[in-house]
């Protein structure tokens, strides 16, 4: 239905055309419509339906109803009389569909959900849906539209351990929004919230109870006067549940909520809205009214913004009518996947069952959308929140039951086949995850495979760490026990379940202490909740100057120089009207030729020159050594005042650095360039993961699971160099964001951009949205370098290479170092790699000798010790302590062989050393019948290596451990002798 741009204040008007436009739509048939059909006919074969939109035809075919709608005299979807809602007639993407729809039909504008990687430093994910309009709520950037409504992915791990114990925590959610920037407020966002969910999802209007701020009289009376719901089903909350702030200071205002009560028979007497058993919160919605100021007051925002988010999981477990958010269309396709891998049913399954099923089916969603837009399984950061679900899912797939892939192959990863029915449901949510199909998959397949490694490490530390409970509690009189930091050791950085560590403990009569484990989880979860779930906003000085000064204009496109005047200057942060000679400054001007720093590519450096009089005779000197964007596009160029003074309003001459920009722009269509190249030799799967163009380099991440080969590496760098021989000329436009999409640009990692871009072509190569500046041709870049290729996160791969002069230089420096060689070697060039292998070799051996005569006289020192040994009475068990000096560790080794084999059993040796580089080596050696004591070298030996500032272990007979602190080698030397009479004494005892 084609519906005409409409105020958003105002009810939307039937339209009126001469031409009928008619448009298809595919769904499936049972998931069309939230209303009942009405009309019905037959027509040419198909079934064809009439419903309350007007004039809309339906056919069903092939199970998909087809439907043909005109714009000829429709009748508004508000006004119409609605039908109850089916149970089983909406699905999740029915419900979103109709949710921008409806706002779309009242003048919003649909835009796409941000990436889950939001351009806000300060959050680490997309957390909600206002994040992407931040700076327009915060007059940074002007609107570009009046108001706008989206479907947001979002994820939060902040309450990861509710998931799926409740029936509404997820870490993957969608949050369905309308925003009003200046626009609309209060009464329009209530009452089209009110229709939304009456009329057009049908809600039975006594099951809807409102939350309002506990001062917010306005709202009240606008649900109780104007929507007309009883005073009895309208609750004033406290500040706590009704009043939204970003933090200390910035924007806030009251809230309303909407909850749907799943037992209006309770009545209405003592009702609590906190009651997950009875009610769910669906919508909410913010009047962003206030600016806190420092000292807490609040003042009226001269803009006052609507922010609401509607739940879709939520909504769908009203509409499916369904016990819990997870047995949705959304989720539980994902969940009966997962049952069916681990052989068990969903229906029959017990509650805990259903809780890990639900885990894997809420996690795995997150985990592909968090792949799909480039976060990578790491350690650090975004990645490590992606490897803690991922890790999460696989060890409760374990506990659930699911072995190998869930098919025949015992050593299989089972995550692809739960992928691939995320994937199949992302078509409506995010098209592009269909795309990166084969590149997720890949991924997880390998994560999974290695951290089923992890787990198998962390069942061996397990047995460990029980032995020493159960050595501990023998030789204490206690009863053993597994302390809650072993235990969360075992869950956060092995992935073992915790069910199994006690299950396990409690087999060899070990407790494990659960309240330790609960604080370590809690100290985990605040710094999580710390770290992940504020979305921080301020009104400020900052704000204030972007009101007073326009976007600067760049004109470094065409030009390097510029006349242009100063619109602001900052020092420490703080404007000023004048600065001196010999002051750092920030300035801002209302043009530039100056590039700011953005998309990787650093911003220019030159001289700024303030010229006075008629003759314009030269009166100040500022040196520009950096260009960063501010808020909105206001560009801030960094420097120093060489000579004379700078004051707000003069007229300036900027000049940039040529020599320096032509750097900047080799190395950045080199990147483009790499990037081409990269995806024709290792696959096209691979995508950008961040960037650095300098004036002397450049840098490129990238995603890919292994080092490149040298062939791989060789094949690239010939690739570009071809391409910069080609002299093709750099074609440059700027067109429509979609339509740059539909082109098949790729967009650079991080960049955010507007609804018009700029494209950067190199024709037959690449084509990049890009707003960086390139060379005119090819071969101004000259040549193309790679200097490294290395890994620097899991899944994440760096490539530094030089183009221009700086590749040129290289290559000079390099031919100069070979030059020196060939001299020093006495060789031609071709020959140094000979020459070299050789000297290599003959160090080899000589190193070998060197080590085989160490041993030797190690082995000569410790025939003398054999003689020193002490006797532990009863059992007569022979031990040598000693420190042989500056012995190496191999050496060390040797020696501990010789006298372990030399002393009659039984027998106990420890040796150590220092090498020396502040280094020292240990070695423990224990002859069979100590082992039968119980006695275990590797625990012994790394047991008194931390006092050597170091660590180590090894077999129960013998094990070796190294150290940084040689001057505590004698304590740990004797603290070993003493563990092993001890132990030996208690044995026989």
């Amino acid at each position: 239905m084609e519906v005409a741009a409409l105020s958003p204040t105002s009810r939307p008007l039937p339209l009126l055309s001469t031409a009928p436009t008619h448009r298809l739509h595919l769904l499936p048939h049972r998931f069309v419509s939230g209303r009942r059909l009405r009309l019905s006919s037959r027509h040419e074969g198909f079934d064809c339906v009439r419903d309350g939109w007007g004039q809309r035809h339906s056919a069903r075919k092939n199970g998909f109803l087809v439907t043909c709608s005109s714009s000829a005299s429709v009748e508004p979807a508000a006004t119409q009389e609605m039908g109850a809602v089916v149970p089983g007639e909406w699905s999740g993407d029915a419900i979103r569909q109709r949710f921008l729809e409806f706002y779309a039909a009242r003048g919003h504008k649909i835009l796409p959900s941000s990436s889950l990687v939001p351009s806000d430093p300060t959050v680490l994910l997309t957390i909600a849906g206002m994040l992407q309009f931040k700076p327009i709520f915060l007059g940074k950037e002007p609107r570009r539209v009046p108001c706008a409504t989206t479907s947001q992915k979002c994820v939060r791990t902040n309450d990861i351990e509710n998931v799926g114990r409740t029936a509404r925590h997820q870490t993957f959610f969608e949050m369905l929004g309308n925003f009003s920037f200046g626009d609309y407020f209060k009464k329009e966002a209530t009452t089209w919230a009110w229709e939304l969910a009456t009329k057009e999802y049908g809600l039975p209007t006594e099951r809807l109870w409102i939350s309002v701020f506990e001062d917010d009289d306005e709202a009240f009376n606008i649900w109780h006067n104007e929507v007309g719901i009883p005073k009895e089903r309208i609750k004033r909350m406290g500040a706590e549940d009704n009043f939204w702030t970003s933090g200390a200071t910035g924007p806030c205002g009251p809230c309303s909520e909407m909850y749907y009560d799943f037992y209006p028979e309770r009545g209405s007497s003592d009702a609590d809205l906190g009651d997950d058993s009875r009610f769910i919160e669906f919508y909410n919605l913010v009047f962003m009214q206030y600016n806190k100021k420092d000292d807490g007051s609040l003042e009226p925002l001269k803009q006052k913004n609507i922010d609401t988010g509607m739940g879709l999981e939520r909504m769908a477990r009203i509409l499916q009518k369904v016990p819990n958010n997870y047995e949705t269309d959304l989720i539980f396709p994902i969940i009966e996947k997962a049952a069916s891998l681990a052989l068990v049913s969903y229906a029959k399954a017990d509650d805990a069952m259903k809780t890990n099923l639900k885990i894997i089916g809420d996690h795995m969603r997150a985990v592909v959308y968090l792949i799909s837009d480039g976060v990578l399984p790491s350690n650090i950061g975004r990645g490590y929140v992606v490897r803690r679900l991922i890790r999460r899912v696989v060890r409760t797939g374990r506990l659930v039951g699911i072995r190998g892939d869930g098919h025949e192959n015992p050593e299989g990863a089972f995550l692809p086949s739960l992928a691939e029915v995320v994937i199949n449901l992302s078509t409506q949510i995010d098209p592009d995850v269909e795309s990166r199909r084969k590149s997720i998959i890949a991924e997880l397949q390998r994560e999974e495979l290695r951290f089923v490694q992890t787990l198998g490490r962390g069942e061996k530390l397990l047995d460990e760490l029980l032995d020493e409970a159960l050595l501990s509690a023998g030789n204490n009189g206690n009863k053993p026990s597994l302390s809650g930091k072993d235990v969360f050791l075992l869950y956060d950085t092995y992935g073992f379940p915790v069910e199994i560590t006690a299950e396990i403990a409690g087999e060899r009569g070990v407790t494990v202490d659960m309240k330790g484990f609960e604080i370590e989880m809690e100290n985990q979860r605040k710094q999580s909740q710390a770290a992940h779930n504020v979305v921080k906003l301020s009104v400020g000085n900052e704000t204030e100057i972007v009101k007073s000064i326009p976007d600067t204009e760049f004109l470094g496109y065409d030009s390097l120089s510029a006349t242009a005047v100063v619109k602001g200057l900052l020092v420490n942060g703080n404007p000023v009207n004048e600065v001196s000679e010999g002051s750092e400054v920030e300035i801002l001007l209302d043009r530039t030729p100056f590039y700011a720093e953005s998309g990787g590519q650093v911003g220019d450096n030159g001289f700024l020159y303030v010229n006075g009089g008629e003759d314009r005779k030269q009166t100040a000197v500022i040196e520009i050594n950096d260009v960063q964007k501010s808020i909105g596009n206001i560009f801030v160029h960094k420097g120093m005042i060489r000579q004379g003074s700078v004051e707000v309003g003069k007229e300036i001459d900027a000049s940039v650095d040529a020599k320096l920009r032509q750097g900047a722009k080799a190395h950045h269509t080199a990147t483009h360039l790499l990037q081409s190249a990269l995806k024709s030799v290792i696959g096209s799967e691979t995508s950008q993961a961040g960037s650095l163009v300098a004036f002397d380099r450049l840098r490129f991440d990238f995603n890919f699971h292994r080092p490149l080969s040298e062939e791989e590496l060789i094949k690239i760098e010939s690739l570009v160099n071809q391409w910069i021989g080609n002299a093709s000329h750099l074609e440059t436009k700027v067109m429509a964001l979609q339509d740059a999409k539909n082109a098949g640009a790729i967009a650079m990692f991080g960049e955010k951009y507007g609804e018009e871009v700029r494209v950067v072509e190199v024709p037959g190569v690449s084509l990049e949205l890009c707003g960086g500046t390139h060379v005119s041709n090819t071969a101004e870049i000259r040549g193309f370098k790679i200097i490294s290729e290395q890994g620097i996160a899991s899944g994440i791969r760096r490539i530094e290479a030089v183009a221009g002069d700086a590749f040129v230089d290289y290559v000079c420096a390099r031919d100069n170092y070979m030059r020196r060689l060939c001299s020093s070697l006495k060789v031609k060039a071709e020959d140094v790699n000979g020459r070299v292998d050789t000297i290599l070799e003959e160090l080899r051996a000589t190193r070998n000798e060197v080590s085989s005569l160490r041993s030797k006289i190690a082995v000569l020192k410790a025939g003398s010790l054999a003689s020193k040994a002490t006797t532990v009475e009863p059992q007569n068990v022979r031990i040598v302590v000693e420190n042989l000096g500056d012995v190496d560790a191999d050496a060390l080794k040797s020696a501990a062989e010789y006298l372990i084999g030399t002393l009659q059993d039984p027998a106990a040796v420890i040796l150590g050393s220092s090498p020396g580089d502040g280094k020292v080596s240990l070695v423990a050696a224990f002859s069979p019948a100590v082992v039968k004591m119980g006695l275990q070298a590797g625990k012994l030996v790394g047991g008194i290596a931390k006092l050597c500032g170091g660590g180590g272990g090894g077999k129960p007979n013998f094990a070796q451990a190294g150290g940084r602190k040689p001057e505590n080698l004698p304590d740990a030397l004797e603290k070993a002798r003493a563990e092993i009479v001890a132990a030996v004494s208690s044995s026989s005892s």
